[in-house]
């Protein structure tokens, strides 16, 4: 849609992680540094936290994407609330390992055997847990314990968590020492600043072929970054919307106006949820005035209504 009328070879703010739209801040440098440190090391958990949206999952892309199979072996689970009688299937499954009607002793059996072997080709196994906040700490024991497996001293198994910033509350807890002892590294990534929110724009457009059409003004990614806090989810999501609106209304041109139109269209459908007071204060007017127009309204039709009911004049009975 959008995409042919402004010429674009693809969508540049689709939401589904894509390498070729990794935008390197200075924040996803950083935390990807750490990640490949930790590969470098060999051993230990890295931790990386960040708010919804703030692009832990394509970092894990982008890190997979320069992975050698050669050398590492790696499995990723997207966690979601896996206890701990279900955690060592779960790392089996996404090892490739059969687990069906394994009882836990046969599983980590057949766990530190495929650890082993790989090591014996010269190869390590990285473990990558997604969205990691949502395991419980039992689970968290359970994949830790899979981290004393050795051999001649290294070990076999290596993890990477990253997950939302209450994960980091979870580690912080005195019943987690041992778990945080295992860890190397840890980095919490952090939304973008205006001035990359603007640059993080213009390389998405530019990857999907943009030739300067529709153009956006200054005061429109003053807008866009003031509503998204810098979170790229949040950035992709309205951008997306306004490209549509541009398309929509032939636009060649993005501005205040149009984002605050897109803002205020975001804002009435999440009337209901209370959400309004997040939105820029010129906004919210343009909203709460829309509202107490049509109030006022309603109250000129009750009045009318009652004046009408204060005229009827009963027949007499018979």
């Amino acid at each position: 849609m959008y995409d042919g009328f402004y010429k674009l070879t693809r969508k540049p703010f689709q939401l589904n992680s894509d390498n070729d739209f990794f935008f390197k801040s200075e924040v996803h440098k950083r935390a990807l540094a750490y990640m490949r440190y930790g590969l470098t090391q060999g051993e230990g958990f890295i931790v990386i936290t960040g708010t919804p949206g703030t692009g832990k999952t394509m970092l894990i892309k982008q890190l997979l994407g320069s992975i050698n199979p050669q050398k590492v072996t790696y499995g990723v689970i997207v966690s979601a609330q896996v206890g701990a009688e279900d955690i060592l299937k779960v790392v089996a499954a996404a090892l490739n390992l059969s687990y069906q009607e394994d009882d836990k002793a046969t599983l980590l059996g057949k766990l530190e055997q495929f650890f082993a072997a790989e090591a014996a080709q010269g190869k390590r196994v990285l473990l990558i847990v997604d969205e990691a906040q949502n395991l419980p700490k039992n689970s968290l024991e359970e994949l830790r314990m899979l981290a004393n497996f050795e051999r001649g001293g290294k070990t076999l198994l290596q993890l990477f968590l990253l997950g939302q910033n209450q994960f980091n509350k979870t580690l912080a807890q005195s019943d987690m020492e041992q778990f945080r002892q295992r860890v190397v590294a840890t980095y919490q990534l952090k939304p973008l600043d205006e001035e990359q929110v603007k640059n993080y724009i213009l390389f998405r457009l530019k990857r999907a072929g943009w030739q300067q059409s529709p153009h956006f003004s200054d005061v429109a990614f003053e807008e866009i970054f003031a509503h998204s806090k810098g979170i790229p989810r949040k950035i992709n999501t309205l951008c997306e919307r306004i490209m549509m609106l541009g398309f929509l209304d032939e636009l060649q041109v993005i501005d205040q106006a149009v984002v605050q139109t897109v803002l205020a269209d975001i804002a009435e459908e999440e009337l209901d949820d209370g959400e309004v007071g997040a939105l820029p204060a010129n906004v919210n007017a343009a909203i709460a005035g829309s509202l107490e127009a049509r109030v006022a309204r309603l109250e000129n039709l009750l009045a009318d209504l009652h004046k009408v009911l204060a005229a009827y004049q009963p027949l007499p009975e018979e």
